[in-house]
């Protein structure tokens, strides 16, 4: 299991991936983004490569990358988990 909720994230060319943990954040800045000279970007960059040197913790790093993604229309909005779907039927049936 990842230390954080998986985010899908869209690129500029079309491509997705699902980013949950420092590596995959990484992999992801590497891609194509809108805008590789946004300060948001270049501060996840900076904050991703501090928490894979033990710098700085990840989930400050991980944040920074949601942001950074969410400023450039790149996060896609998840779906809900199997157990909320469940848990959304139980509480919608009439006693």
């Amino acid at each position: 299991m990842s230390r954080f909720l998986p985010l899908t994230i869209r690129f500029v060319n079309g491509g997705t991936t699902v980013v949950c943990s420092i590596a995959d954040a990484k992999k992801a800045l590497a891609e194509e983004w809108k805008d590789k000279e946004a300060p948001n970007y270049l501060e996840a960059v900076r904050l991703v490569d501090d928490a894979v040197a033990g710098i700085c913790r990840p989930a400050v790093a991980f944040a920074a990358f949601r942001k950074a993604a969410a400023q450039q229309g790149l996060l896609r909005p998840a779906d809900p988990s199997a157990a909320l779907s469940m848990l959304d039927q139980l509480w919608s049936r009439d006693p």
